[in-house]
């Protein structure tokens, strides 16, 4: 969803999940053009397929994402937390929401009717015999004067799964291919602890050229040594089809637990190089820019911290494609993190050619 097209609550749809058949007028099976059809011709903006192999298309007129299995037939909903539809099930209302909230009210459903509830990768329930998996993401407000800004809370957005997928949603394709993740370590606790800010590094920036010890420009192999030999909790990457049905995986990102941080590559000469670094706000070290702490505050904060600097040195402001501001002509963001229902502030630092796309 682009950050600036928040729906009023009037003008959302609401819909109801019937598990393991379907939401609202989707159901499981369809075909790209029923899917279209049953959305009453919305158009599809295809994020990643070809005419015979359709992975997933996202309709931004009603913020669905439809995830496509073998035929191409419907095998998962995405709905999107600030303007996608209003979903309930069996009277919950899961989309749009404190996490915590949907999280109580699940559990007391599951109770009523002996469903078993799990935490999924990104820390929140699911549940298999709903085929459901909640997510949550940053939510936005309009201002006073009209405009969208961030607010310091999470919304809740959710993941409905066919009979296929629903025993493990995000460990299954093609919802792994949507989500680009190619290994993966351990589970998510379902807790958002937040590191003390006298137990992080301080760690120095130069703006286009690095972050604390990683200078971009480095290997996956430099990134880690230079991170104490940390191995990544998570690898993100893409296929590229090279024809006669070859396929070439590509490296994305690393995300490092323990330190903090993810690694960002793009390709130079056909290898995978540092362009950005993203510094969690949750768990990352204290990094500063011109007196601002980047790290760990409440966004909102942040946010205002930044706009007073770059009205009062006059660089002009830039605005990344996920809302995240920054001092023009830095290449660093101001990131939007979670913990729990709250949201802090994380960076991104990027390379002076990098287009930073959320």
């Amino acid at each position: 969803m682009a950050w600036w097209s928040r729906k009023p609550e009037d003008e959302r749809a609401r819909w109801e999940l019937d598990p393991l058949v379907g939401v609202g007028p989707l159901r499981f099976g369809m075909s790209p053009e029923q899917v279209q059809a049953a959305l009453d011709g919305a158009i599809a903006y295809v994020s990643q397929g070809t005419e015979d192999r359709l992975a997933w298309q996202t309709f931004h007129e009603v913020e669905v994402t439809a995830i496509y299995g073998p035929g191409p037939r419907l095998a998962a909903v995405a709905l999107d937390g600030r303007s996608g539809p209003l979903v309930r099930l069996r009277g919950v209302e899961l989309i749009d929401r404190a996490p915590s909230e949907v999280r109580a009210d699940l559990l007391e459903l599951a109770g009523r009717e002996g469903a078993s509830v799990r935490v999924n990768r990104s820390g929140d329930p699911e549940a298999a015999a709903w085929g459901l998996s909640m997510g949550a993401r940053p939510g936005w407000a309009l201002s006073p004067e009209g405009y969208a800004e961030r607010t310091d809370r999470m919304v809740t957005d959710a993941l409905c799964a066919g009979p296929e997928l629903a025993e493990d949603p995000y460990g299954t394709e093609p919802v792994r291919q949507w989500c680009k993740v190619r290994e993966e370590r351990g589970a998510h606790s379902g807790e958002w602890p937040v590191r003390a800010e006298g137990d992080r590094p301080r760690w120095g920036c130069t703006p286009l050229e690095g972050v604390g010890p990683l200078r971009f420009g480095m290997n996956p192999r430099e990134v880690a040594a230079a991170l104490g030999g940390e191995p990544p909790a998570e690898r993100r990457g893409w296929f590229t089809w090279e024809g006669y049905g070859a396929e070439q995986w590509e490296l994305e990102q690393d995300r490092f637990d323990e330190a903090g941080v993810t690694a960002h590559y793009w390709y130079r000469d056909g290898f995978p190089t540092l362009a950005a670094v993203t510094v969690d706000g949750r768990t990352g070290p204290r990094v500063e820019f011109e007196g601002i702490p980047l790290i760990g505050r409440p966004v909102t904060e942040v946010d205002a911290a930044v706009n007073r600097y770059v009205e009062d040195s006059g660089i002009g402001l830039r605005v990344g494609c996920a809302g995240d501001l920054g001092p023009d002509g830095t290449n660093i963001f101001v990131r939007a993190d979670r913990a729990g229902d709250a949201v802090i502030s994380g960076a991104r630092f990027c390379a002076e050619d990098w287009e930073d796309h959320g």
